[in-house]
């Protein structure tokens, strides 16, 4: 067995971007066509830096919790009783792919409830619409589960050979999210990385940057976006290269446990043209805290 680290595997890279800053939205004030205020929608200013992009694009996941925390901020405004509601599944159709910088996000309440409330947000940069979200608001869990499954013996702490997403490294170079979070992908299930082929499945290990855990909202929305940090499975098949997302829809569960979050990355079938791909998070406790599917074009050969 590989030994455990029991202290951090190395110096975590700085940055001016930390999450939070995905979060900070500043709110704009809605207009009609007329011009005329419009109080049924919300509209927020975002920033989404170089850092929160793979290759030259902004990170699918990130987008998603961007446009959480703008529908958290309307729907809060919208009615101060429902501030402890949390965008428990989020549905994603991504039109396009946005370029870092800053973005819009428009949220319309579809539905306010007791126990539910529906919201839409679109992100907007340069006057399109590039990904449109459907998000349901409930209460998350905060008491231990009725029913709790071991859902892996993956350990709590990335082992020593974890392989790092730090700025210069074969992963990092790649997937820019490693200068904004401590990311570290399981080697014994990578087998591409040795040039071998294995299973279509994924695991990781992730933490945000110090700081950014504190706030519990900042903290919600780092694990919806770490739903969608696992390359693509069918790298283990030989297929390298963009997997276009076709659609994606996440679950937040309940408020992550301070430390390391596990990603689980599997798959049900990978086909000639499409594939799909459930990511599993869980925090240091083994609580499950964010899960997502999504449904993606396998890269060519």
């Amino acid at each position: 067995m590989t030994t455990e680290l029991t202290a951090d595997l190395g110096p975590a890279a700085t940055t001016d971007a930390p999450f939070s800053r995905v979060c900070a939205l500043t709110e704009l004030a809605p207009s009609a066509a007329d011009g005329t205020p419009r109080t049924d929608t919300g509209r927020y200013l975002g920033v989404i830096d170089e850092i929160w992009t793979i290759g030259p694009k902004v990170h699918g996941g990130t987008m998603v919790a961007g446009s959480a925390a703008a529908a958290t901020n309307w729907l809060r405004a919208t009615d101060p009783a429902l501030v402890g509601m949390a965008p428990v599944a989020a549905s994603s159709d991504f039109l396009g792919a946005p370029n870092p910088g800053e973005v819009e996000y428009e949220v319309r309440v579809r539905k306010i409830g007791r126990q539910i409330c529906l919201a839409d947000t679109e992100l907007i940069q340069d006057g399109r619409v590039l990904v449109r979200t459907a998000l349901t608001f409930s209460r998350l869990d905060d008491a231990d589960p009725v029913y709790a499954p071991q859902h892996t013996d993956m350990p709590v702490l990335p082992p020593a050979d974890a392989i790092g997403y730090e700025p210069g490294s074969s992963m990092g170079e790649v997937v820019h999210v490693g200068q904004g979070a401590e990311i570290y992908l399981d080697r014994e299930w990578a087998r591409f990385l040795a040039g071998e082929r294995g299973e279509p499945r994924l695991r990781l290990w992730m933490r945000p940057r110090p700081g950014d855990e504190q706030d519990p909202d900042v903290a919600m929305f780092f694990a919806m976006m770490s739903a969608d940090m696992s390359p693509p499975v069918p790298v283990n098949l030989g297929h390298f290269g963009w997997a276009p997302t076709v659609q994606m829809t996440t679950y937040l569960r309940r408020r992550p446990a301070p430390g390391w979050l596990r990603i689980i990355a599997t798959t049900h079938e990978v086909g000639e043209r499409m594939f799909d791909e459930d990511q599993l998070v869980l925090d240091s406790t083994g609580a499950v805290v964010a899960q997502s599917r999504q449904l993606a074009l396998v890269p060519q050969r």
